[in-house]
């Protein structure tokens, strides 16, 4: 299969990710499509190592994976923690109560 395939799913992907990050209000819902994002970049970097040949993109790509499990670990954290406080996880919503 042809390298742009997978450079075409993975910029589809991205601009998903970009367009959710950017519409959504809820903060889980947010934080999926960051994931999603992350994971367009994954697959790039799959890509690009298996077309030229190279597992130095692979291994870098099992390092993003660790990197983001930790970073959802965390942002779960947080998103529990501002809705004990806020009751709610609308990021408007805590935007105005911020101020």
């Amino acid at each position: 299969m042809p390298l742009i395939y997978y450079l075409a799913l993975s910029a589809l992907l991205f601009s998903l990710g970009v367009f959710g990050v950017l519409t959504q209000r809820n903060a889980i819902n947010v934080l999926i499509s960051f994931e999603i994002m992350l994971n367009a970049v994954n697959l790039t970097l799959v890509a690009f190592s298996q077309f030229f040949q190279l597992l130095k993109g692979q291994i870098f790509v099992l390092f993003t994976i660790g990197v983001g499990a930790a970073e959802v670990a965390m942002a779960l954290i947080i998103i529990f923690v501002i809705f004990k406080t806020f009751k709610t996880i609308d990021l408007d919503e805590i935007k105005l109560m911020r101020g």
